[in-house]
């Protein structure tokens, strides 16, 4: 994603871009790729929020836009299978989510009164309450006096998904960042938006944009020496021993990846690139179920009190025309009437050594719980993807350790999720990111835009609390 929206928004500058892509297809991290028997799987279910501008901004010009369909509730079931339902209602944030949380059944009275006093602290601070920043979140959290329940039912099931980690492993401004800008600081902030399509299918716009001017894309063409001279981008040797040259290089690969490329003294002690060393990864687990009949009826469930954190009713998120609460598909056993689910465990550290069966096995008595219709129902075929080095660790004090754009040499520019873009690593960072390194690319050849786009406005009482905070307008 960040070297894709970094390429598109060069070339729609008018400059000659060749994309160098090692993957067999465009996507990186955030693609997708075909099974044996044909059936097409994303590397992991990659989702999308209301408050992600830039990543909305790309899907326009990749013309993927048509293909993300948004979400306004989000649904949620504890470890007994009882549903609850976060949505917004006619009221000015941050109130507009309160009724659902106070009919959050999953939740006592005294974990939402402790929810509401450490949401309504966010909130009054404009998003910047004082004192978070290096501190992890599990301890921001106890700081504000949040029960276990609280803790174990609502920060940890939303922030361990958004941020790939767990919360004492978290930098706290993480934590409150997502919880300001998606759940406080506008009305529609919260909104979940999940490609109607598997991931590879996005970027087909991407290839258009970058081809029709004039530009080129190789795939399958990975870089195995970025090269430099005199403090200077010189060009990259690819793994076939091939020298290519440019006046200028976006290098949006992994951070570990990265310090490979380069010369090692720049990612030496006190050197530019010395965060590439300090900087760690954290990985994902995906589980992919097809089973032989209908077995779950809303579009995805975030899971309580269990392993599993997410699935995904892949069947119905792809369907041309889809309903939620409807499973009829076709005649019982027909390959029509399958039902493909597909399921996240975010910052899976104890998963990524067990065998992949076992992760199967888990997961469907985990089902059990929340979809009964599983217990009948045969498991047609199953597998597991695990991205061991999925996203860069938000941990207390790495953003001190994130580069930025211009932080290796002249005419070399870094882009990806774990650079410096304010944002966790995310699909929105990463474009972020990939606009950042276009933006300084462009300005160097003397010919300056603006690509980032600004976080959607503030509204209600949240931004009258960050005009105060903040001192300026949101």
């Amino acid at each position: 994603m960040a070297g894709l929206s970094s390429a598109v928004a060069l070339a729609e500058a008018g400059l000659e871009v060749c994309l160098l892509e090692k993957r067999p297809r465009l996507g990186g991290r955030a693609t997708s790729y075909t099974l044996p028997d044909g059936s097409e799987v994303d590397n992991c279910q990659h989702v999308t929020l209301g408050c992600c501008t830039n990543l909305a901004d790309f899907y326009r010009r990749a013309e993927a836009d048509s293909k993300i369909r948004f979400y306004d509730k989000l649904y949620f079931a504890d470890g007994r299978g009882r549903r609850s339902v976060i949505r917004a209602w006619p009221l000015p944030p941050p109130l507009h989510l309160a009724p659902s949380f106070l009919f959050f059944g999953a939740l006592t009275m005294a974990d939402k009164r402790a929810i509401a006093h450490a949401m309504l602290a966010i909130a009054r601070a404009g998003g910047e309450p004082p004192g978070a920043p290096g501190m992890s979140m599990l301890d921001w959290l106890h700081s504000m006096r949040q029960t276990p329940g609280a803790i174990e039912r609502f920060w940890r099931v939303v922030l361990v998904s958004a941020l790939n980690e767990e919360l004492a492993r978290t930098d706290a401004i993480y934590g409150i960042a997502v919880f300001w800008k998606a759940f406080l600081a506008s009305r529609g902030g919260y909104r979940l938006g999940i490609p109607s399509v598997p991931l590879a299918e996005l970027y087909q716009g991407c290839r258009d944009a970058i081809v029709h001017r004039k530009g080129e894309i190789r795939l399958r063409t990975g870089v195995r020496e970025i090269r430099l001279r005199d403090g200077r981008f010189a060009g990259v040797v690819l793994e076939d021993g091939t020298e290519m040259a440019a006046d200028a290089c976006i290098a949006a690969v992994p951070h570990d990846v990265l310090r490979e490329m380069l010369p090692p003294e720049l990612s030496a002690k006190g050197a530019p690139l010395e965060g590439l060393r300090r900087l760690r990864a954290s990985p994902i687990t995906g589980v992919h179920l097809w089973y032989d009949r209908p077995v779950m009826t809303e579009p995805f469930l975030a899971l309580l009190d269990h392993t599993t954190q997410w699935i995904f009713n892949r069947t119905l998120l792809h369907a041309a025309e889809p309903s939620v609460g409807n499973s009829e598909h076709g005649a019982e056993g027909d390959e029509a009437s399958r039902q493909y689910l597909q399921l996240v465990i975010s910052a899976s550290y104890d998963l990524a050594p067990r065998p992949r069966q076992e992760i199967i096995e888990l997961c469907r008595k985990e089902l059990a719980d929340v979809l009964p219709a599983t217990r009948s129902a045969a498991l047609v075929k199953a597998t597991v993807i695990k991205e061991i080095d999925a996203t860069f660790s938000p941990e207390p004090g790495a953003d001190a350790w994130r580069p930025a754009a211009r932080a290796a040499a002249q005419k070399l520019y870094l882009a990806g999720d774990w650079t410096r873009t304010g944002w966790p690593a995310t699909m929105e960072g990463a474009v972020r990111s990939g606009y950042l390194a276009a933006e300084a690319a462009l300005s160097d050849f003397g010919c300056p835009r603006e690509l980032v786009r600004q976080d959607p406005p503030f509204e209600g009482l949240s931004r009258r609390w960050a005009r105060q905070t903040r001192g300026r307008p949101g």
